[in-house]
């Protein structure tokens, strides 16, 4: 007897249920048994036998996943792969590799491979990787439309990044007062962003203000609105931003750098659900979710005096902790491509991808301004290529700008070797001697 799942494994399980799988291999016994397990899990399959065809399957509707034979008549399964990633950054591929073309699959993991598979595999060891990609993948339906479009713009399937969305829709349920932590340039924001449209006040407004970029004799007049009169300049009653957010999300930005001031006229806000205007007499209701972000280390402002300890309990209910880039390197090749692509849109230009070693100059670069540098990055590599494929003297030249570095020689080989020893033991199953 079946043990029964756990809610989350259930809740996992309806995500997957009838995923669109493309199946790719000449062999076509292989084929049809993959296909066979593949359908008794509950997979809708697609199975052709080349990339090509692949390709016009693609066209006609797109998967969730594709799982391809490395050796292939015509194209292999590393050139259907590149095209792939340049057609959907985003779509997960699994690798099928006989021994022979192991290096292969190694390298193409590095460019951005979800994971590969060496024949013969047991079916067991097909469900758990094809369950592991789609976990990490976003879900479309048949028209191409993300049903998850609560998390757009986020561009991830790294482990770390997984659990801190998984994190977000749970406490988007709530009303619960949000901390966003994290280093510049990690995509705060963009995360408060997620958070408000997975909640139930999505259809209302989601107002952001960074704390640290207004003056703060204005700052307390934007948040909480004037009267005619209150101070010179105030010609009419203003609204300020929590009133702007009535229903919604607010998102105070750089919530560390507010100043003590108005950190005990915010703290009454949170407390009494009411602002009053700067030279107003009575207060007004307002129904806001505050979410607050900060890269600063609040406890350290707290023993310095800096932070208000009662503020700091009331806007930490719950604490969402983003991982910098050099955390989320499986990242990179992806959040690249999708910049590349969109960038390449926008100025009418023909760019498919970054050549295999300007892509891994990039995995191997030291990225201390995190997702925004890697955009400025790949910006400025768009602006400049001539070619189909970004070229490694580009990205090298974009790497040379102030504030980006390349690690050193000896890091980058010690974190090369250790990357493909690990790969070898996932392929072996953690037999060190095959390995």
């Amino acid at each position: 007897m079946d043990e029964p799942q756990a809610p989350d494994d259930q809740a996992h399980a309806r995500a997957r249920a009838g995923a669109r799988v493309l199946l790719v291999d000449d062999d076509r016994d292989l084929l049809r048994l993959l296909s066979m397990r593949l359908a008794a899990a509950g997979y809708r399959v697609d199975a052709v036998e080349s990339a090509e065809a692949a390709l016009d399957a693609l066209a006609l509707a797109r998967p969730r996943l594709v799982i391809s034979d490395v050796q292939l008549p015509g194209q292999d399964g590393l050139a259907l792969f590149d095209r792939i990633r340049a057609l959907h950054p985003a779509l997960p591929v699994i690798l099928l590799t006989a021994h022979g073309t192991i290096p292969d699959a190694v390298q193409a993991t590095a460019r951005g491979v979800h994971s590969y598979l060496t024949k013969p595999f047991d079916g067991k060891a097909l469900l758990e990787a094809v369950a592991a990609a789609l976990a990490l993948s976003p879900a479309f339906d048949d028209g191409g439309q993300p049903p998850d479009s609560w998390r757009e713009g986020i561009v991830s399937r790294s482990p770390r990044m997984a659990e801190l969305l998984a994190e977000t829709r749970l406490v988007a349920a709530s009303d619960a007062s949000v901390l966003i932590r994290g280093a510049s340039g990690t995509g705060k924001e963009l995360l408060a962003k997620a958070l408000h449209r997975a909640s139930r006040r999505a259809e209302r407004p989601f107002v952001a203000v960074n704390c640290s970029a207004i003056p703060e004799n204005l700052l307390e007049s934007e948040l909480f609105g004037h009267v005619k009169g209150a101070f010179t300049g105030a010609l009419h009653d203003r609204a300020g931003l929590f009133q702007a957010a009535d229903g919604g999300t607010l998102l105070l930005d750089e919530i560390g750098d507010m100043p003590a001031a108005l950190q005990v006229k915010l703290l009454r806000v949170l407390q009494e659900r009411a602002v009053r205007p700067v030279g107003a007499s009575r207060t007004v209701a307002v129904d806001v979710r505050v979410v607050s972000a900060t890269h600063r280390d609040l406890e350290a402002l707290l023993a310095e005096g800096g932070f208000r300890e009662d503020l700091f309990y009331r806007l930490n209910v719950v604490t969402l902790r983003l991982p910098s880039l050099d955390e989320r390197r499986e990242d990179i090749p992806l959040l690249a491509q999708h910049f590349l692509q969109r960038l390449a849109a926008r100025q009418g230009r023909t760019i498919n991808g970054f050549a295999p070693d300007a892509l891994r100059a990039l995995v191997a670069a030291s990225w201390p301004g995190n997702v925004r540098q890697l955009h400025n990055v790949v910006e400025q590599v768009c602006a400049l290529s001539t070619t189909p494929l970004v070229p490694l003297a580009l990205v090298q030249r974009a790497l040379r700008s102030p504030g980006v570095a390349l690690l050193s020689y000896a890091e980058a080989r010690r974190r090369f070797e250790r990357d493909y020893l690990v790969g070898l033991l996932r392929l072996t199953d953690g037999n060190v001697a095959d390995a």
